[in-house]
C-alpha cells in the first residue's frame, strides 16, 4: 500500500513541475538549438599598415602646346614649365636654328632622354613661311594670283593676302604715268606672273601695270599709247626728206650749210623708228646717220625723244 501511495505522489509532483514552468523548458531547448553569434571587431590600422598600403599613381603632367610661337619664346616658356627642348627644321631642308627669333614652331613631339625632365622636340620653319602639312614635307609657298583685269585696289588686296605688301603701279603704256592712287585703274600686266610660286613673300615686291578706267590694254608691254611724234610715216620716208638729205649733203661737201650737216659715212635711217630699232638713238650732228629730217627741234640731236 505504501508503495502505491509513493508512486502516485511522484507522478503528481512531476505534473506540477511541467505545468508550472513550460517557458523555461522551451528556452532551454531553444538555447540548445540556436547557434552562438560572435561579434567581429576590426582593429584600427597601425602606422606600419598605412605605410605599406599602396597609394594611387600620380597622374602624368599635361604638356602645353607651344605650336605657333616663335622658337625663342617657345623655348623660354617650355623651360619655365619644367621641360627640356630640342628643335629641328620641319621642312625638307636641314637648316640650323641658331637665330631662334626667325623660326616658328609648327610641330611638337614629346620625347624622353633620361633624367627627371621630359624633353620636347619642336619642328620649326622660318617665321615667314607656312607650315608644311606634315613634319619633314616641303613648305607650301603661296602662288601668285591672276589679277589681270582687276582694278588696282582689288588686285592689291589679292596680292597682299599671300604676304606681298610692296605693291607698285606702273603705266601699261610707256608714255602714260598713273596717278599716286590708281585704285580704279585696270591691271594689264603683272609681275610676278600668275601662278608663280612666291618664296619669302614678305621680301618680294609686286608690279602691276595699269591703264586708266575705260582704256584698252596694249597687246604687249613697252607700247606707247600715241605714235612716236618723230615718225610721220613709220613705213615710208617722204621724198622731201630725201631731197633735204641730198641738199644737206651737197652743202656739207661744199663746206657750209645753214641747216647743219649730215653725219656722212653712208648710213641712212628712214625715220626714228629705224634709228631706235638699230639701237643708234639719239644721233648727234656729225655722227653717222644724222640728218635734219630726223632732228625736229633743230637742236643738233636727232631722235632724242
Amino acid at each position: 500500500m505504501k508503495k502505491i501511495v509513493a508512486t502516485v505522489l511522484s507522478l503528481l509532483w512531476l505534473v506540477l513541475i511541467l505545468v508550472a514552468d513550460p517557458d523555461d523548458a522551451s528556452d532551454d531547448e531553444a538555447s540548445k538549438a540556436k547557434p552562438t553569434v560572435r561579434e567581429s571587431v576590426t582593429p584600427a590600422p597601425t602606422t606600419s599598415d598605412r605605410e605599406a598600403a599602396p597609394t594611387p599613381r600620380e597622374s602624368k603632367k599635361a604638356v602645353p602646346s607651344y605650336v605657333g610661337k616663335i622658337l625663342r619664346e617657345a623655348k623660354t616658356a617650355a623651360g619655365a614649365d619644367g621641360f627640356s627642348v630640342v628643335s629641328h627644321d620641319a621642312s625638307e631642308g636641314d637648316a640650323g636654328q641658331w637665330d631662334a627669333d626667325n623660326w616658328r614652331v609648327c610641330f611638337q613631339t614629346e620625347v624622353r632622354r633620361g633624367g627627371a625632365k621630359t624633353t620636347l622636340d619642336f619642328g620649326v620653319v622660318r617665321k615667314e613661311a607656312p607650315c608644311p602639312e606634315a613634319d619633314g614635307e616641303p613648305v607650301p609657298w603661296p602662288k601668285m594670283p591672276d589679277v589681270v583685269g582687276q582694278t588696282f585696289a582689288e588686285a592689291s588686296a589679292s596680292v597682299e593676302k599671300i604676304g606681298i605688301t610692296d605693291v607698285t603701279a606702273e603705266g601699261a603704256y610707256t608714255d602714260v604715268t598713273p596717278p599716286a592712287e590708281p585704285d580704279d585703274w585696270t591691271v594689264c600686266f603683272q609681275e610676278p606672273e600668275a601662278r608663280e610660286e612666291v618664296r619669302d613673300p614678305g621680301s618680294r615686291a609686286a608690279v602691276l601695270k595699269v591703264v586708266e578706267p575705260g582704256a584698252s590694254c596694249p597687246e604687249s608691254e613697252g607700247t606707247r599709247s600715241r605714235p612716236d611724234p618723230d615718225v610721220p610715216d613709220p613705213d615710208v620716208s617722204s621724198p622731201g626728206d630725201e631731197d633735204a638729205d641730198r641738199s644737206n649733203g651737197s652743202a656739207a661737201s661744199g663746206g657750209s650749210s645753214s641747216s647743219g650737216s649730215t653725219g656722212g659715212g653712208g648710213v641712212y635711217y628712214a625715220n626714228c623708228a629705224a634709228v631706235r630699232a638699230a639701237g643708234a638713238d639719239p644721233i648727234r650732228q656729225g655722227q653717222p646717220g644724222y640728218r635734219r629730217g630726223l632732228d625736229r627741234d633743230g637742236d643738233g640731236i636727232a631722235c632724242d625723244r
